[in-house]
């Protein structure tokens, strides 16, 4: 086995590396941690750490001085929790001259494929001169489990596929300051492609017979990889309806005990606790993202019907039936992805006379915000229903403003001395990310 971990790191050295487009993922080394770069499959974390080895060349870092291991590499098969160490070992092996006495970069991409790398990395810390760079495509390297067994010694970013600015990047369109009449057309006509296409990386410039393909791909991937394969699912077939159940649901509202149902209406023998489970691992896999109602108390927050959201729109209308899903449901999950980049915790609220708004979430600075998503207010009976529902939210809540995203619309009302600004979806993207 060394000796093909010896292989697999000489090959690395040899490979031109494919940076891509750049991220506008800031994230911050900080010394004595690991970087844990957390997200969905293909969202473009493999690209991204070639972008900071790239940046650590131009810095003047020897090429030597780069570990890179792709633990999805079909020679690793053997390697398991017992004898990972030979990982450091190969490396030593090729290089001896640098123990101890020169600062080796770890790369580690899809490390979550090897149980037991926990207390690895963190021994690679504590015992050699190392930085170490993680990525891996489950929640659980976010949760406190790990952070335990790695006593505090890494630091977690998430990493989204394409934002629509980041869209806009790699098109080379003008995205940023004032724009002018031209740079609004073309950031427009991008929204456009990048409402048809989602933002996975890889799918951005196909023709859309291939790109409904790659996404069908993606979804049966996450399911088998992520979900069955990983959690030894007794009843594959279970959660994959349950999958497309959610898929053709999305932005609607859910309850376990519906899902359980509708599951034994297609003869499938799955106890409640069992869906609740599977949805646990749906979020960790970082596909499809549960939404709860915005009250104090967590009891009521948990036993409320509850909103589904995937990690991409485009994928969404690759994998769906298309029966129950509209445009108007693929509108509110791209708000809900344009959100949940930013803010840790996004909810739904519900007035005391029982009116809905999208979305709630608290910034960065304590203050709450509240958005309501319809994808035209043409029809006066809808904007009398959207504007209703945001007022009383805002009397509730103490707010003075509030948003209504729209596919096209924009202006702003007063209503005594509440403010609600209506924005074109393209611009509410491009201002959340700021």
């Amino acid at each position: 086995m060394i000796e093909t971990i010896k292989t697999i790191i000489l090959d690395f050295q040899d490979i031109s590396l494919q940076t891509g487009v750049p991220r506008r993922l800031g994230i911050e080394t900080v010394s004595g941690k690991a970087t844990v770069i957390i997200g969905v499959r293909r969202s473009g974390k493999s690209t991204y750490l070639f972008q900071i080895i790239q940046g650590l060349l131009d810095s003047g870092v020897q090429r030597e001085n780069i570990l890179y291991v792709n633990f999805f590499d079909d020679r690793l098969h053997g390697l398991k929790q017992d004898n990972i160490g030979l990982i450091a070992d190969a490396y030593y092996s090729l290089y001896p001259e640098k123990k101890g006495s020169e600062t080796v970069y770890c790369f580690f991409d899809e490390i979550q494929t090897l149980t037991g790398w926990e207390p690895f990395v963190d021994r690679l810390m504590r015992t050699e001169k190392c930085e170490v760079f993680v990525t891996g495509s489950s929640a659980h390297m976010l949760s406190k489990e790990i952070a335990t067994q790695m006593r505090g010694r890494a630091l977690s970013w998430e990493l989204f596929p394409f934002s629509f600015r980041e869209y806009l990047d790699s098109k080379g369109t003008k995205n940023k300051g004032p724009l002018s009449t031209k740079d609004q057309l073309l950031v427009r006509k991008g929204f456009d492609e990048y409402w048809e296409t989602g933002g996975f990386p890889e799918v951005t410039s196909l023709s859309k017979n291939v790109r409904i393909k790659i996404h069908q791909e993606y979804f049966h991937t996450i399911l088998f990889r992520d979900l069955v394969e990983r959690h030894d699912v007794s009843h594959p077939k279970a959660i994959t309806d349950l999958a497309y159940r959610l898929v053709d649901n999305t932005s609607s509202l859910y309850s376990v005990n519906n899902l359980t149902g509708y599951l034994k209406s297609l003869g499938h023998k799955v106890p409640k606790s069992a869906v609740s489970e599977y949805l646990e691992w749906f979020e960790d896999a970082f596909f499809l993202f549960t939404v709860r109602i915005f009250d104090s108390s967590l009891a009521r927050s948990n036993t409320n019907p509850k909103k589904i959201y995937c990690i991409d729109h485009s994928l969404v209308t690759s994998v769906s039936s298309g029966i129950l899903v509209n445009s108007g449901h693929l509108l509110e999950n791209l708000v809900f992805t344009g959100l949940k980049r930013t803010f840790s915790d996004v909810y739904y609220y519900k007035t005391k006379s029982g009116r809905e708004v999208d979305f709630a979430v608290r910034k960065k600075d304590g203050s709450r915000m509240l958005v309501q998503v319809s994808e035209s207010l043409a029809e006066p009976q809808v904007k009398k229903r959207e504007i209703a529902a945001l007022t009383d939210a805002m009397a509730e809540l103490s707010l003075r403003s509030s948003i209504i995203v729209t596919r096209n619309d924009s202006g702003k009302m007063e209503i005594e001395d509440k403010t609600i600004d209506i924005l074109p979806a393209w611009r509410f993207l491009l201002d959340v990310t700021e």
